[in-house]
């Protein structure tokens, strides 16, 4: 005969939380550490962390310490500023919310920690309870959210992209102050986080634009009139004038059309440094600044007077 599961309200089993469950847990620690397939040794109940106290310090085969708060309710911001709190003044490298019933915005938090940080591993989980026809209730542990290895990569992405856009940030403050003593073009333009910076030419579907990559950059000529037949008859006529226009610009430039996209690119690149080059920044900001004197001063005789 196969006896039904039945769900048990937890202040059935564990009235009390600090004074019954954490105890409980405190001496039944090796269950959680299953679950969680890592070992977990108990040190001390009620941790005192300043006018605080952590609910279980324990600490892992290597001695690192682990840090457990645990909620027979639903998952609220005061433990979760609390589980920080421990961790960072315990110095934990393990940290594990138990809660009756974790909130989805809560399982999002502690994802993010774990991309955020390679330091401390992040456990968010369920903690139930159940029992068959007359027998004593089991608990049941639950990880809804944890470190990853996925999570780790997508952390360390993040934080990659972040240092680049405060390497773009850092760039264009640059750029554009030197810009602005040389060209009246970009003057209302304010650093951004992007690769490229444009403004208008003063002339519909005209604009001029800065970009920078990893190891180049470049300044250019955006042609966009929204409907790629008209897009194709001004780069074409552009083109025709390409020996006059380039001995103007002082300098061969890379002529981009294709047929499928609306936009068309007449741009000159530099190959001689880029944004990991921070040492370098300096020339290179000032030859795209000259090369955008002469990219607009030439343009502009031009633009004006297309059909």
């Amino acid at each position: 005969m196969i006896g039904k599961m039945e769900k048990v309200d937890l202040r059935e089993v564990w009235k009390n939380e600090a004074r019954d469950f954490t105890s409980w847990l405190f001496d039944n620690i090796d269950i959680l550490g299953d679950e969680l397939n890592i070992s977990i040794t108990p040190i001390e109940k009620e941790k005192n962390v300043g006018s605080f106290s952590a609910d279980i310090l324990a600490e892992s085969e290597e001695g690192d310490p682990i840090l457990i708060e645990n909620q027979l309710q639903k998952t609220d911001h005061d433990h979760l500023g609390k589980l920080l709190t421990y961790v960072s003044n315990l110095e934990a490298k393990k940290a594990i919310w138990i809660s009756k019933e974790p909130r989805s915005e809560h399982e999002r938090a502690i994802e993010w920690l774990n991309e955020l940080t390679s330091d401390v591993d992040f456990y968010l989980v369920k903690i139930e309870a159940y029992k068959i026809g007359d027998s004593d209730p089991a608990p049941k542990f639950t990880v809804i959210a944890g470190p990853t290895e996925s999570g780790k990569v997508v952390g360390k992405e993040k934080k990659e992209l972040a240092e680049r856009h405060k390497q773009r940030l850092k760039f264009w403050e640059g750029l554009l102050k030197i810009n602005k003593n040389n060209t009246r073009y970009f003057s209302n333009c304010k650093p951004k986080i992007y690769y490229y910076t444009e403004c208008s030419s003063g002339i519909s579907g005209f604009s001029y634009y800065y970009a920078i990559k990893q190891k180049s950059a470049s300044i250019g000529l955006t042609v966009n009139k929204g409907e790629k037949d008209i897009n194709n008859r001004i780069f074409n006529q552009l083109l025709q004038n390409k020996d006059e226009i380039e001995k103007s610009f002082g300098e061969k430039l890379s002529w981009f059309n294709k047929e499928d996209i609306k936009s068309s690119w007449i741009y000159k690149e530099y190959k001689c440094a880029g944004l990991k080059d921070e040492d370098k920044w300096e020339k290179l900001q000032n030859d795209m600044v000259d090369g955008m004197v002469k990219l607009t001063n030439t343009f502009d005789k031009y633009i004006g007077g297309l059909d």
